[in-house]
């Protein structure tokens, strides 16, 4: 792979997609949301050893690591002691994300993965899914190859509630608008995509392919 610096544009265009399993249950510190299973459309990237494992993350050497299962309340406390261990991690690639336990702990490692300065990548055969895709899009620069996958869905609440079920300017609708306006998008860019994952109940997931994903998040390329 090499990466190079084009952007790939943002449009509204009609996206296939299947439904899949969607799990979500009500912990203290906040509620769960992922997706348990990949898509069966192509084979899965297959999940590295790593030289060092800091919770969900594994250490592929000095400039590298990999993200290979679902994020949790330690999560940014593991991000960090990784950093602190390997300060010179540049690159996330993101093997199979399903989701996480913990959204609120999730948008904070986010947060912290942006401040970082770090690229984040889906390689082909790689699953980012439900929260998942809130910390690809945290990503300093962000690339996919067009064969990854990414499966997105209304947010549910611990009453059961989604996100049309607040008013548009409501908190628990704005703060993740928010979250987006930081990574980097526009407000357009912004609450079309908000939309685009709302239009789906969280019961179901829409699938998007690493070329789809492009045409509504901008996206470095990984061609040149």
């Amino acid at each position: 792979m090499c990466l190079a610096l084009a952007a790939s544009p943002v449009a509204a265009q009609e996206i296939a997609y299947e439904f899949i399993e969607v799990e979500i249950r009500d912990l203290d510190g906040g509620s769960e949301r992922f997706v348990s299973g990949q898509s069966t459309g192509q084979p899965s990237a297959p999940v590295p050893e790593g030289v060092a494992t800091y919770g969900p993350f594994r250490v592929l050497d000095g400039n590298r690591a990999a993200l290979v299962d679902i994020t949790d309340v330690r999560s940014p406390a593991a991000f960090a002691q990784m950093m602190r261990d390997w300060p010179q991690i540049a690159l996330l690639e993101m093997v199979d994300v399903p989701g996480t336990e913990d959204d609120r702990a999730n948008l904070r490692l986010g947060r912290m993965i942006r401040a970082a300065g770090i690229a984040t990548y889906v390689p082909a055969g790689g699953s980012v899914r439900s929260g998942g895709v809130e910390l690809f899009l945290a990503g300093a620069r962000r690339f996919a190859d067009r064969n990854a996958e990414f499966a997105v869905h209304a947010w549910m609440d611990e009453d059961g509630q989604e996100a049309t079920d607040y008013a548009a300017n409501a908190h628990e609708n704005t703060k993740y608008l928010a979250y987006y306006r930081q990574m980097g998008m526009d407000f357009a860019e912004a609450a079309s995509f908000y939309a685009m994952t709302n239009s789906v109940p969280h019961h179901d997931a829409r699938w998007l392919s690493g070329a789809q994903m492009a045409q509504w998040v901008r996206l470095d390329s990984t061609e040149g």
